[in-house]
């Protein structure tokens, strides 16, 4: 997939994006979310509360997106990168866990905080339909689909795939008060979750279905 170079407004707006979203999560993890208010983020970032209105809704959208920065992205350019022979179930089921489960060094303490505020958590887990949109292009590149339908439709299915394994890593165990105790691991329940899908994914390229990957006990 080839897309043109941005041009110089585009990459002030990326930079503000960029700015604003390491001011979030850098103050979070100082203060606390709780203690950091929107004006903050943008003195951090040397905006006016004003643009920061124009890139996030709320405090914790843009602590989020720290964590999610690019993420759709990076997922949709693992599958296209895949060798045709790879099946798609398979591409797509790696690039996720490899941009789900593991965060990176230096976000580890900012998907802790996130499991730690409930806030956060459902912020985090609204992200997860931003890949439907990149992710279909790949899809229909990969299988060939010239219809309204096919690619959007799985990559919609991926998305929600994604959202139903997080919630499930991400909800509070009875009596803990919204205290996370992650007890599952989410490789397996990202795999487990887009399990049922490989089928489709499969039918799309013409692939023979393999087998289903296991799913784990879920607590």
């Amino acid at each position: 997939m080839t897309t043109r170079p941005p041009g110089l407004r585009e990459r002030k707006k990326q930079a503000t994006h960029e700015a604003l979203r390491d001011a979030a999560l850098r103050l979070a993890l100082e203060r606390g979310p709780d203690n950091v208010r929107v004006e903050d983020i943008a003195e951090a970032a040397g905006v006016s509360p004003r643009t920061y209105n124009n890139y996030f809704p709320s405090r914790e959208q843009a602590i989020v997106a720290a964590v999610t920065a690019d993420r759709e992205a990076r997922v949709a350019a693992a599958v296209a990168a895949r060798p045709p022979e790879v099946r798609l179930a398979d591409a797509v089921v790696e690039a996720i866990v490899a941009h789900y489960a593991d965060p990176g060094e230096h976000r580890r303490d900012a998907l802790l905080l996130i499991t730690a505020h409930p806030a956060l958590r459902e912020a985090f887990l609204g992200t997860t339909g931003t890949i439907s949109k990149p992710l279909a292009a790949v899809i229909a590149e990969r299988s060939g689909a010239d219809d309204d339908f096919t690619a959007p439709v799985l990559a919609a299915g991926v998305a929600a795939a994604i959202r139903v394994a997080l919630e499930h890593w991400l909800q509070p165990p009875t009596g803990t008060a919204g205290l996370v105790v992650v007890s599952v691991s989410l490789p397996e329940l990202l795999r487990a979750a887009l399990a049922p899908l490989a089928p489709a994914l499969d039918a799309a390229t013409g692939h023979p279905t393999g087998p289903a990957s296991p799913r784990p006990a879920l607590p």
